[in-house]
C-alpha cells in the first residue's frame, strides 16, 4: 500500500459517525434478523425471503434462454450498420448465405405489415429501409440452426452505405434544429424580470452523461408460432402488453393472436420497457418467414450497440439568489440527447422538468426543454426515467451558490425547501401536500453527525497537501406515477383452489426487485393465509390484458391494489357464505392466520374452501386499480401528475487524489421514506440498489462515442458499473417512520427509482473535495460522470 492509498483509507476514520462505528449502524441484508414464521403475525410489514430467491440459488429459475426449445428451433442474429449515418444501398448476403447451419436473411421487405414500429410517435423502422442512423442500427437479420452459427454469419453480410454527415452531440444537434419532438416550455412568475432584481447572479453549463442498463440477462426473445395465425412469445419484457401490440402490428395481426409470456427478467432498469419489443419483433418475423421457433439473444457488445441508454444532458443556465443563497430567479435549457428516434424520450424530458426543482421551491422560473435528435441508439427509459437528469442540475447550482457565497451548502439547501403553508406549489403547478423535507433533512444532518464531520474535514484538508476530502447531503422529493396517466392502471386475478392454496396472477412483471413476493404478502393478509400459501404466476397477456409498464415505481402501489381487490372479491364471498352459515352478518366474519372466525364459530381456511366450492361460491375473482386525484395538461405541463412523492436524504462522505483524478466514496449515511415498509429486506436492497447504481451513473459509467459515432465503451473491459470495492465501508440506512399520507397499498411507498437520485450526494460531495483543493472563491467546473480524468480536468482549470 502506498502513501495516498494509506491516506485515503486513514481518511475513512477519525470522524464522528465514521468508519469505526460503522457496525453498529450499518443496516444490510447479512445483519437482517430471521424470517419469522408465517403463522406469527401478519404477511406483510416483515421481511419475506424473495419468492425466487431460493431457485434462483440453485440456478433452477428459468429465464427466457433456459426455456427447452422446440424441436426445429432457429437462431436469428442482427447486422448492423457501422455507419452512424448514411444512405443504404445494398445488402449483400451471398457469403453468409454459403456458410454451415444458415437458413436465410431477414429484411425490411419480409415484413407482412408496417415496416414501423408500432411506438407512439411512429419513427422507428422495424429494420433500416433506404438509411441507416446510428451505428449499431439493425439492417437484417441472420437466421441459423445454432445462435453462433447466426453470428458468425452475420459478420460476413456485407452492407453498400454512402455516408452522410452526422450529429453526435445534443449541442449539435441543437444548432442545427434537429428535434426528434417539439421544444416543451414551463414558466412560473417572470424569470428575466426576476433575475434584474436579484442582489447576486450566476450563469454556467453542465454536461451529464447517459448510462448502460447493463442487466445480468440481455435482450432475448423466443418466438413460438402456433396453429391458425397465433403466436406465443416469450420475451424479457417490462411490458408484455407492448411485445403483443407490436408484433401483431408486424405481422399484421389482431392483438388477440398473440399471446406473450414473462415469468421473470434477470434486469431491466427500464431497458425493457420499449427495447424488448425491437427483439421480440425480430425473432416473430423471422418465425413468420421461416415457419420455425426462432430464438433471438443479443450478444453483449451488440446489446450494448444496438439499444439506448439513459439520456444523456446539457444544461444552460443563469440563476438569481440573494446573500443568504434563497433563489430568487432561475432560467435553464435543458438539451437532452435522445438519439435518431423519439422512443420515451417525450415523457422522459418532461419528467426532467417535473424534477429540475428536487425538493426546492421556484419562485420564478423558465426551462425551456429541446428533444434533440442525434445519430447514436435511441435513447429510453433508466430508472429515475429523466428525474436525476432534473435533480442533479439544480443540486450543482446550489452547490456553486454556497460556494459562491462562503456558506455551507447544507444551509443553502435548508433556506430553498419548500414549505407546509406556503411556498408549497411546484413550477407545475401541483400543491405538496406530504412535505417532510425539513424534519427528515434536519434529523440525518443529526444523525450523520454533519456538522462534526463538516469540521473535522475542514482540518484534514488543512494538512493533507494530497488526499482532499469532501462532504454532501442532498435530498430527493421523486413524483410516484406515470406522467402519462393513462398507465396508472392496473388489473389481476387471484384464484382460490380447494385445498386452499392461492394463485395470483397480475399484469406487472418480476425483474428482481420483489414484486411478486410482495403482491403475494398483500394477497396473503387480504384473505388471511399464511405467506407459503400464495403463489404468484409469470405475467401473461392472455390472462390480464391491456397492462401496463412494470415502470415508474409503480409496480406495487398499481398491481398490488387490483391484486388486494381481487383478493378482497373473494374473502367477501366467503365471508357472505361463512355469516350465512352461523346467522351474523358478513362484517362479523374475520380472517387471520388461517383462520376464518365468527361470533359462534373457528374454522380452518382450508375448511371453508372445501365447504365453498361444494356451495357453489365463487373461489376466483378479478380486481382492478386506477390511480385517483391525478390530472394535468400535457401541453403546458401543468397540473397533477404525481399521487404523492417519495422523500429522503443521503450524505455522502469522499477522497479524491488530486495528483491522478482518483476518487473514493468513504461513507454514505441514508434517511429514506418508503412508507410502512411491506417488506423491509426487500425495500433496503432498493435502496442500496438504486444507491449503487447512482453512484455508477456519477463515477465511472462513461459512455464515449468517437468521431465516427461508434459507441466504443460496449463491453466490461471498457464499461466499469461499481464493483464490490467500491461499497463504501461506512453504509447505514435508515427508514422514515411516517406512513403513506394518500391511501396507498398498505400504507406504503414507491421505493424502485427515488433512492437512485440520492447517489447525487457522492456528486456534489467530490465536487466539495476540488474546492478543497483549488482553494476559495472560484467556481467547480465538472462534467458528469466524475470519472478521474474529470476529477482531474476540474482541478487542472481551477489551477488556472
Amino acid at each position: 500500500m502506498n502513501k495516498r492509498d494509506k491516506e485515503f483509507t486513514a481518511s475513512a476514520g477519525g470522524v464522528p459517525g465514521g468508519a469505526a462505528d460503522a457496525g453498529e449502524r450499518n443496516i444490510a441484508p447479512a445483519t437482517h434478523s430471521p424470517h419469522p414464521p408465517a403463522a406469527a403475525g401478519p404477511a406483510s410489514g416483515v421481511s419475506r425471503p424473495h419468492e425466487s430467491a431460493r431457485a434462483q440459488v440453485a440456478g433452477s429459475a428459468t429465464y427466457i434462454d433456459d426455456i427447452p426449445e422446440v424441436r426445429g428451433t432457429l437462431h436469428a442474429a442482427p447486422v448492423m450498420s457501422n455507419v452512424a449515418h448514411g444512405v443504404l444501398r445494398g445488402v449483400d448476403a451471398s457469403e453468409a448465405l454459403q456458410m454451415p447451419g444458415v437458413r436465410g436473411v431477414v429484411l425490411a421487405s419480409d415484413i407482412p405489415a408496417d415496416d414501423m414500429l408500432a411506438t407512439f410517435v411512429h419513427d422507428e423502422p422495424v429494420l433500416a429501409r433506404d438509411k441507416v442512423e446510428h451505428i449499431g442500427q439493425v439492417v437484417a437479420l441472420v437466421v441459423a440452426d445454432t445462435v453462433m452459427q447466426a453470428r458468425r454469419a452475420a459478420r460476413k453480410v456485407v452492407l453498400d452505405i454512402a455516408p452522410l454527415p452526422a450529429i453526435l452531440s445534443p449541442r449539435d444537434a441543437h444548432a442545427a434544429h434537429s428535434y426528434v419532438l417539439p421544444p416543451v416550455t414551463v414558466r412560473r412568475g417572470d424569470a428575466d424580470a426576476a433575475m434584474r432584481q436579484s442582489k447576486h447572479t450566476l450563469g454556467g453549463t453542465l454536461e451529464v452523461g447517459g448510462q448502460e442498463h447493463f442487466y445480468l440477462e440481455g435482450q432475448v426473445a423466443y418466438a413460438l408460432p402456433l396453429e391458425q395465425d397465433q403466436w406465443w412469445i416469450h420475451s424479457s419484457t417490462q411490458h408484455p402488453g407492448e411485445i403483443q401490440h407490436w408484433v401483431a402490428h408486424a405481422l399484421g395481426l389482431e392483438n388477440n393472436a398473440v399471446t406473450v409470456e414473462c415469468r421473470r427478467m434477470g434486469g431491466g432498469f427500464g431497458g425493457k420497457e420499449t427495447q424488448a419489443g425491437h427483439v421480440a419483433v425480430w425473432a416473430a418475423l423471422a418465425a413468420n418467414k421461416f415457419k420455425r421457433p426462432v430464438k433471438m439473444r443479443l450478444d453483449r457488445d451488440d446489446d450494448f450497440l444496438i439499444t439506448g441508454k439513459r439520456h444523456p444532458f446539457a444544461y444552460d443556465y443563469t440563476v438569481g439568489f440573494d446573500d443568504d443563497g434563497l433563489i430568487t430567479a432561475f432560467k435553464l435549457t435543458m438539451l437532452a440527447n435522445c438519439g435518431f428516434s423519439a422512443d420515451l424520450s417525450g415523457p422522459v424530458a418532461d419528467r426532467a422538468i417535473f424534477h429540475t426543482d428536487n425538493a426546492y421551491f421556484l419562485s420564478d422560473v423558465e426551462i425551456v426543454s429541446y428533444r434533440c435528435k442525434t445519430n447514436t441508439q435511441s435513447h429510453t427509459a433508466f430508472r429515475g426515467f429523466g428525474g436525476p437528469q432534473g435533480v442533479i442540475v439544480i443540486e450543482t447550482i446550489l452547490g456553486d451558490i454556497a460556494r459562491e457565497l462562503g456558506l455551507d451548502a447544507f444551509d443553502v439547501r435548508m433556506r430553498n425547501l419548500y414549505g407546509t403553508s406556503d411556498r408549497n406549489v411546484t413550477h407545475y403547478q401541483m400543491k405538496i401536500e406530504d412535505n417532510i423535507l425539513e424534519p427528515l433533512m434536519t434529523r440525518l444532518e443529526q444523525t450523520s453527525s454533519y456538522r462534526e464531520r463538516r469540521s473535522a474535514i475542514h482540518n484534514w484538508n488543512a494538512t493533507s497537501p494530497i488526499i482532499k476530502r469532501g462532504i454532501a447531503i442532498t435530498p430527493v422529493k421523486f413524483g410516484i406515477s406515470f406522467t402519462a396517466t393513462f398507465f396508472n392502471q392496473a388489473g389481476a386475478l387471484v384464484h382460490v383452489y380447494t385445498d386452499g392454496s392461492v394463485q395470483v396472477n397480475h399484469g406487472g412483471t418480476e425483474m428482481g426487485q420483489g414484486l411478486n413476493t410482495k403482491i403475494a404478502q398483500i394477497v396473503a393478509d387480504e384473505l388471511g393465509v399464511p405467506f407459503e400459501r400464495v403463489r404468484s404466476t409469470a405475467a401473461d397477456t392472455s390472462k390480464v390484458p391491456n397492462a401496463s409498464a412494470t415502470a415508474a415505481s409503480s409496480g406495487t402501489d398499481l398491481n398490488g391494489r387490483a391484486a388486494q381487490y381481487a383478493a378482497r372479491n373473494v374473502r367477501d364471498n366467503l365471508a357472505a357464505f361463512v355469516g350465512g352459515m352461523d346467522g351474523c352478518g358478513a362484517g362479523a366474519v374475520s380472517f387471520a392466520g388461517g383462520k376464518v372466525t365468527t361470533p359462534k364459530s373457528t374454522r380452518s381456511f382450508d375448511e371453508v374452501v372445501k365447504a365453498a366450492y361444494a356451495n357453489r361460491i365463487q373461489l376466483w375473482s378479478d380486481g382492478f386499480y386506477r390511480t385517483p386525484k391525478i390530472h394535468y395538461d400535457k401541453t403546458t405541463l401543468t397540473g397533477r401528475p404525481f399521487f404523492y412523492f417519495a422523500y429522503g436524504a443521503a450524505c455522502s462522505e469522499v477522497a479524491i487524489d488530486t495528483l491522478t483524478g482518483e476518487s473514493r466514496v468513504l461513507k454514505v449515511d441514508i434517511l429514506h421514506d418508503v412508507g410502512t415498509s411491506l417488506n423491509l429486506a426487500i425495500d433496503i436492497g432498493q435502496i442500496e440498489g438504486g444507491f449503487i447504481q447512482g453512484m455508477g451513473w456519477l463515477t465511472t459509467e462513461q459512455l464515449v462515442w468517437n468521431d465516427k459515432g461508434l459507441l466504443t465503451t460496449h463491453a466490461p473491459s471498457t464499461y466499469k458499473i461499481p464493483a464490490t470495492g467500491d461499497i463504501p465501508a461506512h453504509f447505514t440506512i435508515a427508514l422514515w417512520h411516517e406512513p403513506n399520507r394518500e391511501d396507498n397499498v398498505g400504507g406504503s411507498k414507491a421505493v424502485g427509482e427515488p433512492p437512485f437520485m440520492l447517489a447525487i450526494s457522492v456528486w456534489e460531495a467530490l465536487r466539495d473535495a476540488v474546492a478543497a483543493a483549488r482553494g476559495p472563491a472560484s467556481a467547480v467546473e465538472m462534467q458528469a460522470p466524475a470519472t478521474a480524468e474529470n476529477v482531474l480536468m476540474a482541478l487542472q482549470a481551477a489551477a488556472q
